[in-house]
């Protein structure tokens, strides 16, 4: 009689390996050990070098994702610009596609151009891997994607894991089937030893384990979820259920492949076993995608069968068991669904007629969600509103989907999208936030209120991008319905947007007299906010560019001080960087180069792309001042990579682009042309991430002021009284 016994940590071909430090990638660490697969992770490791694509294909559940992953992860030392996971089970829009991709390439491109250009201009020099993992609902679009990126990337090579293949030419199909039975034992008893203490060490389950790993033709999915059962039962109780579920479920779904049934007689039976209470959350909770915390759950699936207080033992006992995965990150403590789980659930919910109300109040968590995210980035919560946001994005896609599908909705998809600017603005998402912005303003809401909202922020994100035309056709509009309806808060805004964009286009007289006129606006209803602040700092460049240098400097210690107050940072970092430009221009190069740092640091940090080229190019000129010359040609080199993802680079605006001028200026006449060129090209080949190493000190950013001032009134150059002393402390 064979004797199974659960691996110990050092055995097996096929250790778990996490990316090793300094390595570019984004595989996530694995939780507990990889078992078995030993030929088909060889026949990989072979394949994925002359083959550009491999595809693993296999049912739902088969182990498709966590063996691409594991693969990528012992690949790691052959792409020297790293493994990069996309996944895609949470995506259902085709259009977001290019946009998923680049974020989890880390890639936040703020121009107008399509997503792909910029996808391929990213990949065409560069050594990597990248993992697709559930695309099968996408698969034209990621034929299509992954077609023009093979061609233009020759360094690049794909691994992906779907339901079918890609059908894309040349690609290699590796079909994944059930685990051996040998392997199949082993992950059992592993997952096993982890439930129960002590399982595998003679109790004598060795024949009822290799029956249960039989009834379940394999699968892994199937086998964990079964593992989770031995918190109840015995083998022997797990097996003899599992027969009388398989003998109720099987012919329910004539035709469907033999394996196909037997992953749905697995979640079908580990459904059975829950309680109805666990079942109808099971099928509730189907409604979420990707993420989503005990809170939202709370919300979105309570009622009288299931009060909100009772919520939490249900979800504890749908994590025992395997239908709910607890994840921990920056956003807190987070659950997850398996996708053929959450299928299965949603395959319930249909049945109970509930569905449509189900995703309204998911919609109406998120809209929620949302406006209080909004008011709090106005706090020293921002750098926690940022990775919470980043983490209910697919849940934000799907509120954002729902309302715009439904002509009664509209207005509530143009309110979630224009309430989002603080995110598509402050971190690095314009490129996805004009997407929404652009499809809720197609359709009619019917609510003046909203629109206004979406197209105030549509001329926002347009200046950034550098899109002139489509931002000065959004913030007119905005502006003139603004005044025919009497909405005084979205003139402002318009009026603001619009004195931006006159900002970069060289109109400075007129940038100040409309930033003005915003400004004394926003007194007068009462607002304060980031957005007004950063009002301030635009004022203060305004001034700065038409030689105003000390008006500047008061205008951004002023918003230094309530953002002080505030714990505000992202508006801070702009502020900094108009001292820094004051500071080199007054000869006070080492101030300046301090100021930069932590103006930097904050950018980094929030991927704000846009305000750290900003202060990239002005540390250069600092640095050339400093007679590093070399190290200003690397710095501009860095900064020329990043502009294409930005939008038009320095915004083609002679003021912004003095530092850059004059640093190559000097760089060139202390280097020659041939060693600037080159000290620019190997600039080049840095990101952000590498370049702000090169500049932020070990130590990090440099604490602000802590002295607490109102914000001065740029008309009449007095501190005025605080907005928020009033109760007028909005956010648009």
């Amino acid at each position: 009689m064979r004797r199974f016994t659960v691996p110990g940590p050092g055995s097996g071909p096929s250790p778990d390996r996490s990316r090793p430090p300094g390595r570019p990638g984004n595989l996530p660490a694995e939780l507990n050990r990889f078992v078995g697969r030993d030929d088909e992770l060889a026949e990989l490791a072979a394949r994925l070098g002359p083959d550009r694509l491999v595809t693993v294909t296999g049912l739902g559940g088969v182990g498709k994702s966590r063996l691409a992953a594991h693969a990528g992860a012992i690949l790691q030392d052959r792409f020297c610009d790293g493994v990069w996971l996309v996944e895609l089970a949470s995506l259902h829009d085709p259009h977001l596609l290019d946009h998923t991709v680049a974020e989890a390439l880390a890639l936040a491109d703020h121009s107008t151009r399509p997503p792909r250009s910029a996808l391929c201009d990213h990949l065409a020099d560069r050594e990597l891997l990248l993992v697709l993992d559930g695309f099968e609902h996408l698969v034209d679009a990621c034929a299509e994607l992954i077609t023009a990126l093979l061609r233009r990337a020759p360094g690049l090579r794909v691994l992906a894991a779907g339901r079918r293949p890609l059908g894309v030419p040349g690609e290699q199909v590796l079909p994944l089937p059930p685990m051996k039975a040998a392997d199949a034992a082993a992950l059992f008893a592993d997952r096993a030893a982890g439930v129960v203490a002590g399982f595998g060490a003679g109790l004598g389950d060795e024949d009822a384990v290799d029956e249960l790993c039989r009834r379940l033709d394999g699968i892994p999915l199937a086998l964990e979820l079964a593992a989770g059962r031995l918190r109840a039962l015995s083998v022997e109780q797990v097996l003899h259920r599992l027969d009388d579920r398989f003998r109720l479920l099987t012919g329910t779904t004539r035709g469907a492949p033999p394996r196909h049934q037997t992953l749905r007689c697995a979640i079908g039976w580990s459904h059975e076993l829950c309680t109805p209470r666990e079942r109808l959350l099971w099928a509730r909770l189907s409604v979420f995608a990707g993420q989503f915390d005990l809170e939202a759950a709370e919300y979105v699936c309570s009622g009288p069968e299931l009060p909100a207080e009772e919520l939490l033992d249900v979800v504890g006992e749908l994590v025992a068991q395997s239908v709910l995965a607890r994840e921990e990150n920056g956003a807190g403590v987070r659950y997850r669904m398996l996708d053929t789980v959450r299928a299965y659930g949603a395959d319930w919910l249909a049945a109970t007629g509930d569905g449509e109300r189900l995703r309204r109040r998911h919609r109406d968590w998120y809209l929620g969600l949302a406006t209080w995210c909004e008011l709090d980035w106005f706090s020293s919560r921002q750098a926690e509103i940022a990775a919470r946001i980043e983490a209910e994005l697919p849940n934000l896609r799907i509120a954002l989907e729902h309302s715009l599908e439904s002509a009664s909705d509209t207005h509530l998809g143009q309110y979630l999208a224009g309430t989002l600017w603080f995110y598509w603005v402050g971190c690095g998402r314009l490129a996805e936030g004009r997407h929404w912005l652009d499809r809720a303003l197609e359709l009619e809401g019917g609510h003046d209120e909203a629109r206004l909202k979406a197209l105030w922020v549509t001329g926002y994100v347009a200046v950034l991008q550098g899109d002139t035309v489509g931002a000065l056709g959004a913030l007119q509009e905005c502006r003139e319905e603004a005044e025919r309806t009497g909405n005084a808060t979205a003139a402002a805004y318009a009026l603001h947007r619009t004195g931006c964009l006159a900002l970069v286009c060289d109109d400075m007289l007129r940038a100040e007299e409309l930033l003005r006129g915003a400004l004394a606006r926003y007194r007068e209803i009462g607002e304060l906010n980031s957005n007004v602040l950063m009002g301030q700092v635009e004022l203060a460049m305004a001034v700065a560019f038409q030689g105003e240098l000390a008006d500047a400097v008061r205008l951004c210690q002023d918003v230094l001080e309530v953002c002080e107050d505030h714990g505000e940072r992202w508006t801070r970092a702009y502020a900094l960087f108009v001292l820094a430009y004051a500071a080199w221009s007054d000869g006070e190069a080492g101030r300046a180069r301090t100021l930069l740092e932590e103006c930097l640091g904050i950018h980094h940090a929030f991927r704000d792309l846009l305000g750290a080229v900003l202060a990239i190019e002005l540390m250069a000129l600092v640095v050339a001042g400093e007679g590093e010359a070399e190290e200003a040609a690397v710095l501009q080199g860095a900064a020329e990579r990043i502009w294409p993802s930005v939008g038009l680079p320095l915004f083609g605006s002679r003021y912004f682009s003095r530092p850059h001028a004059l640093c190559e200026q000097q760089a060139r006449r202390l280097l020659g042309d041939g060693r600037y060129e080159r000290a620019v090209r190997a600039g080049a080949r840095l990101d952000l991430d590498a370049a702000a190493a090169r500049i932020l000190p070990a130590r990090g950013p440099v604490p602000g002021p802590r002295r607490a001032v109102r914000i001065g009134s740029p008309a009449t150059n007095e501190p005025a009284a605080s907005p928020s002393a009033s109760g007028g402390e909005t956010a648009g």
